[in-house]
């Protein structure tokens, strides 16, 4: 993706005038795309640029935080707040989509700001979120809303996810422009996020299991050329039961 200074203003203009929810979109993409960079590449005045049209009014605050990177020689709270900001305007577009869209298909506006808490390291506010969105779609009116994974989301996933969609990829080069492509849907980034929750804050067996209920509803509810939600939806299967194996091999040890 190049995204110059120009590149940006033009589209944020035109977009608007189209619909609204396409320019808060491409604001987050946009602060991704940067925070990716800074990342990687640390800063530029071009990068500088980009954000001083993205954040509006609020770039003096990042203006702050960017002073104090660059005397501490430390880019990661600016990143941070890039990603944060990003992750607010994916729930203002969440919540857009929602208003447009709500009578004819179940939506939730909370999966953006679920992974997030995941990244944080916060697994309760994640699993709280998770499970409320997992509960709202599992059996209501579907209508497959994507979540992308590849390009400038990538920093706001975990290894697992990301290993398994580049090998896809890997396999099959044409997996990109398949049904679904490099997406997953709000239900199975759902269910991963609270699977990979429970695991971590070491939930009951019982818990476990009823999620796995949860997984082959789910896998129904997804046709077959959405091969990586159900490459996905697989992967949190093998997680659960190799889980539920080690606890059966600790009781026999015991």
């Amino acid at each position: 993706m190049t995204l110059s200074l120009h590149t940006r203003v033009y589209w944020t203009i035109e977009l608007t005038k189209i619909d609204e929810r396409f320019s808060v979109y491409f604001a987050a993409v946009a602060q991704l795309h940067v925070a990716h960079k800074i990342s990687r590449n640390s800063f530029s005045e071009e990068l500088m640029d980009i954000l001083s049209v993205i954040l509006g009014p609020y770039y003096n605050h990042c203006c702050d935080v960017l002073s104090r990177c660059k005397a501490e020689l430390n880019t990661s709270e600016l990143v941070e707040f890039l990603q944060k900001s990003a992750v607010e305007h994916l729930a203002t577009y969440r919540q857009l989509e929602a208003q447009e869209f709500g009578s004819v298909a179940t939506y939730v506006t909370t999966d953006f700001e679920a992974l997030y808490a995941y990244k944080r390291g916060d697994y309760q506010q994640c699993l709280q979120l998770s499970t409320q969105n997992v509960h709202t779609l599992l059996y209501a009116v579907y209508m497959p809303i994507s979540v992308p994974i590849l390009t400038d989301f990538i920093q706001l996933l975990d290894d697992d996810i990301v290993s398994l969609t580049a090998l896809t990829m890997i396999v099959d080069p044409r997996f990109r422009y398949t049904t679904g492509g490099c997406c997953i849907t709000q239900l199975t980034l759902s269910l991963y996020l609270m699977i990979q929750c429970q695991l971590k804050l070491r939930h009951s067996v019982t818990s476990l299991a009823q999620t796995l209920i949860y997984i082959e509803v789910a896998q129904r509810r997804h046709s077959p050329e959405r091969r990586l939600d159900q490459l996905t939806l697989k992967l949190i299967e093998r997680k659960i039961e190799m889980q539920q194996w080690l606890n059966t091999a600790q009781r026999h040890k015991m």
